[in-house]
């Protein structure tokens, strides 16, 4: 088989950058330094940064596609070298040097509503006037972009002292960014560990997220490498844990806890926030039904010394507003709308008493044995 490079660029045509979803030949990531010799293939990859989350996958995907699409006895492996048009910096800047406060949103289990009471406390907190900044770190299930209404918007690049920056997306008066603006909304993101955690790095070093009162973050649920990741990249002031009161959901908080509390972390709790507390039927708006169970949150953070920060109930408008991607924190006269009003309040008061009584926060360095 004689090999020419338009063999070659047809092959890679086949490869699409993770970050955006188009072919890496369209995207000009192929460099114009393809050599044939015999049987030995090689050319060059071209990344913005050094620290591209993607591009060890990308050389490993493009030799892929050559053994498949071209020859399957093509010399390529190791073949391929990778290209920077941003060299790394001799110094790194200061990670957000504007926020004040780095609010972490976790909790111990998926589906009590996390990304749901961020999204919406996020808003209240925007409401009372404060800057507010959201990071979707859900990385595996990023539904931030839906809830507040951007799903379909493209982050812009902005260049700063010589340095591309993303611009969050910004709406209802929160600037937000999520893995979910870089990836196709029906495709399952299935990265390693390593992978995802640069990715969020990505997001919080090389974003233009200005001043900020505040910055919450929307972690994933459970304990995983993520989560050391990000307190060892940002100092965070703080941790709110969410809960539904059942007993199954409570045990798994009490991981969450131990996490951020325990000797190798140890972020300051900030409180508990008890989300499903009640069902109250439009109709019948002072009925209270609890279907999970009382005050479970309540009794746990009486046990554990923490503040309860907040009840949120179940009603029908915060399935409707998420879908529709109206928060229903914007409603401020409504039963949840005040919820969450009081509960922005609250957060803002254990931040202030953690400031006070606490030394500023550091980045953690953990190490595992």
């Amino acid at each position: 088989m004689t090999l020419y490079p338009q063999l070659i660029l047809d092959a890679l045509k086949n490869v699409r950058y993770p970050g955006t979803g188009r072919d890496i030949v369209s995207a000009g990531m192929v460099a114009d330094n393809i050599r044939i010799e015999g049987n030995k293939v090689s050319f060059s990859l071209i990344a913005e940064r050094p620290n591209d989350p993607f591009i060890n996958s990308l050389v490993k995907m493009a030799e892929q596609a050559i053994l498949t699409y071209v020859d399957r006895d093509i010399d390529i492996k190791g073949n391929i070298s990778v290209k920077y048009k941003q060299q790394h910096r001799m110094e790194q800047p200061e990670l957000l040097p504007g926020v004040k406060n780095i609010i972490a949103v976790a909790s111990g289990k998926g589906g009590v509503g996390k990304s749901t009471v961020c999204t919406n406390m996020a808003v209240a907190l925007a409401m009372k006037g404060y800057k507010v900044g959201l990071l979707d770190a859900d990385i595996f299930g990023p539904s931030v972009p839906k809830m507040l209404g951007v799903e379909d918007a493209t982050p812009m690049l902005v260049n700063k002292d010589g340095r591309d920056l993303i611009v969050p997306v910004e709406n209802y008066g929160i600037k937000m960014l999520s893995i979910g603006f870089f990836v196709k909304k029906d495709n399952a993101v299935v990265w390693r560990g390593a992978m995802a955690s640069n990715a969020l790095k990505q997001l919080i070093g090389d974003a233009d997220w200005g001043e900020l009162d505040y910055f919450l973050i929307d972690f994933p649920p459970g304990t995983s490498d993520i989560h050391l990741t990000l307190v060892q990249t940002i100092p965070i002031t703080g941790a709110v844990i969410v809960s539904t009161p059942q007993e199954v959901a409570l045990a798994d908080a009490r991981k969450g806890i131990s996490m951020f509390s325990g000797d190798k972390v140890n972020v300051p709790i900030l409180g508990l926030i008890e989300n499903m507390s009640w069902f109250t039927p439009a109709e019948l708006p002072e009925n209270k039904y609890y279907i999970f169970g009382k005050d479970g949150c309540r009794h746990l953070a009486e046990e554990y010394g923490y503040a309860l920060l907040g009840q949120i109930p179940i009603v029908q408008s915060i399935r409707e507003s998420g879908d529709e991607g109206v928060p229903v924190a914007l409603n401020a006269d409504s039963i949840t709308g005040m919820a969450f009003s009081e509960l922005a309040d609250h957060l803002v008061a254990a931040v202030d008493k953690r400031n006070r009584e606490l030394p500023p926060t550091r980045v953690v360095n953990v190490r595992i044995k």
